[in-house]
């Protein structure tokens, strides 16, 4: 993990953002175009517009003697706007990475779950018999909405602009690395593949892979409902991805460090159940996150390693 001072100073430049959400705008429209899918606006996403409209508005707080807290709400705000677009888009995205997708993964993330000793299934018991194990688990599971807006207001709060980009950015890659892995390893997931009969307990992911994976396939699916959005990517688990960046970005911060390591650690324990996922998915999910946290710091310590040598010779 990186010490406090690590991702201080001019790190990512903030064109790089804008730059990275046009680009991901530009290939998410040509693969929705590609496979045939459009977008449905139902009425019921006014709320998300009407969120939208508040971030924005935030942006433009007080510009004038604007307080430390003023300038703290923008950029909350503006970091919160690209959060929840880079989301959005990734969510939408593994809509037609799905339908490019062919067969299912499941046989060989079974075996390799088999050949780590872990049983899904018992897991997967354990948890429908205990009530209590599944509300934690489903407040767990929703915890990968929370924690990014601790750590978004936190950095903002502070002024640490160039760890709130690094999060930013890792996040980003993770979500594209993901969607790039998942057509090569589509899955049905352990509820669907491995449990016979009747399903005692519905997980918060339920069946939605197997269902809606064949749909777009075959094309008999062609729209994504903004006010039902579902998330299709079984392995990697992005929900792994997302606990460990979440704790890699929350490790320099010592009043959040160890409040958000156990939240996200229980968010992990949530995720075979909750998020359906084999044990394999979750490593593939780590591979990811390893990866995004290698090449976005790199990057980082050049950017500051070339700023610092401008300022120099200036």
């Amino acid at each position: 993990m990186p010490s406090g001072n690590a991702c201080q100073g001019p790190l990512i430049p903030g064109h790089w953002l804008i730059v990275g959400l046009g680009a991901s705008a530009a290939v998410l429209m040509g693969l929705m175009w590609r496979q045939h899918i459009r977008i449905f606006f139902p009425p019921l996403t006014a709320s998300l517009y009407a969120l939208g409209a508040v971030l924005a508005a935030l942006l433009h707080v007080r510009r004038r003697r604007a307080t430390r807290w003023h300038h703290a709400l923008r950029e909350f705000s503006g970091h919160a706007i690209i959060f929840l677009l880079i989301s959005l888009m990734g969510i939408i995205a593994s809509y037609p990475a799905a339908a490019a997708s062919v067969g299912y993964a499941d046989p060989k993330l079974e075996r390799i779950d088999q050949a780590l000793h872990f049983d899904w299934l018992t897991w997967y018991r354990t948890v429908s018999s205990h009530p209590a194990l599944q509300w934690a688990g489903k407040a767990a599971y929703v915890s990968i909405y929370v924690t990014p807006a601790i750590l978004l207001g936190y950095l903002a709060h502070t002024g640490r602009r160039g760890e709130a980009r690094l999060f930013l950015i890792n996040f980003w890659i993770a979500a594209i690395l993901t969607l790039i892995l998942f057509p090569l390893i589509p899955a049905r997931g352990p509820l669907a593949a491995l449990w016979q009969g009747h399903i005692p307990y519905m997980p918060m992911s339920a069946l939605y892979q197997s269902q809606m994976i064949p749909e777009l396939r075959d094309h008999a699916m062609t729209q994504v409902d903004l006010g039902a959005l579902r998330g299709l990517v079984c392995a990697p688990s992005f929900h792994t991805t997302s606990a460990l960046i979440f704790c890699f970005t929350a490790w320099p911060i010592r009043a959040l460090r160890w409040p958000l390591l156990a939240l996200n650690a229980a968010m992990l324990l949530s995720t075979p159940v909750e998020g359906t996922h084999y044990l394999a998915d979750m490593l593939a999910g780590a591979l990811v996150a390893v990866v995004s946290i290698a090449g976005t710091t790199s990057v980082a310590r050049r950017a500051k390693t070339s700023a610092v040598g401008v300022l120099r010779v200036a």
